[in-house]
């Protein structure tokens, strides 16, 4: 019999990494592409990944700002990375950036059989992005077509103060999902300033070990991978997103359903995240 009174009302979750794209390669690849055409700059992919989870304009500018980009930069350029360069490779990512999300709209293993478990049992799907809208009117419809329809999107460009990790896209998505409490909801994000956007919701948070930035593994590699280079893999994410304090880490969607079944305990004995 299907348990609708779920003490949950709401899970909002992030897409790249979380719901689609295995490994988040979708923004991180085409960053260093961006940099490459729009000033014959080379960046590595972990450095590209470093402030993931923020918005896209704030990524550009945050990785001009780690020490070694930033003295490559002046090394090539004679002076650091202004203003006028972040814009001109925003400039550049977002025709590539269009052009490619839609061909990581993959769903996550397991992601559209655990979002129709929690549709179940009556909780509500939200979800935010560090993408721009113009990217997620690419990425929402070829979404669609694998499966995946959240209830509800918030883009990092909807709000004028959306970026992680400030709590007003998952906020956002309370408003308008009509949810009255702020701690019947979880937060599930691969990315430690969307894990930060939940905790300042007021929210439950559940971090992504395996499927995410931080691991960086593509599907392939998860796949393939024996026992002792996952748990190399994990405990590197695990390093980096436990800075965050998030309340949960698992390894991917897949194992959500049983953090589900422990905060619907904590809340019915009145626990708060």
């Amino acid at each position: 019999m299907t348990n609708t009174h779920s003490p949950i009302q709401a899970v909002i979750f992030d897409w790249a990494g979380t719901i689609v794209d295995f490994g988040s390669f979708a923004p991180t690849s085409i960053f260093v592409e961006a940099f490459k055409q729009g000033f014959d700059f080379h960046v590595t992919l972990d450095e590209a990944r470093e402030p993931m989870g923020i918005s896209k304009w704030a990524h550009i500018q945050a990785v001009g700002r780690i020490p070694t980009v930033n003295a490559r930069w002046i090394e090539q350029f004679g002076q650091p990375m202004t203003t006028a360069d972040i814009d001109a490779i925003y400039a550049a990512f977002m025709p590539l950036q269009k052009a490619k999300v839609a061909d990581h709209a993959a769903p996550i293993l397991n992601a559209i059989e655990v979002v129709a478990s929690l549709r179940e049992k009556g909780i509500k799907i939200g979800s935010c992005s560090g993408y721009p809208r113009e990217v997620m009117d690419i990425l929402i419809p070829a979404a669609a077509e694998y499966g995946y329809r959240p209830d509800y999107v918030v883009a990092s460009d909807d709000l004028p103060q959306g970026a992680r990790p400030a709590p007003f896209m998952a906020l956002k998505n309370v408003i308008e999902l009509g949810v009255t409490n702020v701690n019947a909801c979880i937060k599930v994000d691969d990315s430690n300033p969307g894990i930060e956007e939940g905790h300042n919701a007021g929210m439950w948070t559940v971090g992504l070990l395996l499927s995410g930035n931080e691991a960086g593994l593509t599907l392939e590699q998860f796949q393939a991978a024996d026992q002792t280079t996952l748990e190399s893999a994990r405990e590197t994410a695990r390093a980096k997103l436990l800075k965050s304090a998030p309340h949960y880490l698992i390894d991917t969607i897949s194992d959500l359903p049983s953090v589900i079944v422990d905060i619907e305990k904590r809340l019915a004995a009145g626990e708060r995240p």
